[in-house]
């Protein structure tokens, strides 16, 4: 009796729509045969000038990716010098302020067209040289001053009041060469609009 019930049970095949699962039917493959697969096929340069054209193309790539990056915002990909929370927050307090110091290329430009302008009148052409030279340039040379040395003070100051731990060393030279940049033409670009507000970015 035993005997044919195990016969019976051995004989009886497994229906096709049996729930329970049967194993996946195929073998484990091995860690080295997978890690072969995602292994991307490396083509090998033929020749010195296609080794060259290869490294070209990664190095474009890689400073747009840097490029890309620098105008996000993520440190990582700024220069060593524009690095660390002191010189973030000097960059910071520049941005949202409007100074003095920002106006002195167009100004100085604005200077350079008055003189060559031709006034047609040697004497409105002599006048308005000597009033340039002699009160329009120590005007702006003495705000640019007197604002540059405001700002490297007022920066190291705050700075190290927030941040007591850090090096201040440059910081305020740092916060005065950004203070005299054409806020447009300054990097890393400003995250804060004048008044505080955070920039929106660009679509």
């Amino acid at each position: 009796m035993l005997r044919r019930r195990s016969q019976t049970t051995a004989d009886s095949p497994v229906p096709a729509d049996d729930p329970k699962p049967q194993g996946k039917g195929r073998p484990t493959p091995k860690r080295r045969d997978a890690e072969g697969r995602r292994r991307q096929p490396v083509s090998a340069p033929k020749d010195r000038k296609e080794a060259y054209r290869q490294l070209r193309a990664k190095q474009a790539t890689e400073r747009t990716r840097a490029r890309e990056g620098m105008m996000r915002g993520e440190e990582k990909y700024f220069p060593v010098r524009d690095r660390g929370p002191v010189r973030k927050f000097a960059r910071d307090w520049v941005d949202s302020r409007r100074l003095p110091s920002q106006y002195f290329l167009p100004f100085s430009l604005l200077i350079l067209l008055l003189t060559w302008i031709p006034w047609g009148n040697p004497q409105t052409q002599g006048l308005v040289y000597t009033y340039v030279i002699t009160v329009g340039w120590p005007i702006m040379m003495v705000g640019v001053l007197f604002t540059s040395i405001y700002v490297s003070w007022k920066v190291k100051k705050e700075a190290l009041a927030k941040f007591p731990g850090e090096s201040m060393k440059g910081v305020g030279f740092y916060a005065a060469m950004r203070a005299l940049q054409i806020r447009k033409l300054r990097f890393p670009p400003p995250q804060l609009a004048p008044g505080g507000k955070p920039v929106q970015p660009k679509r």
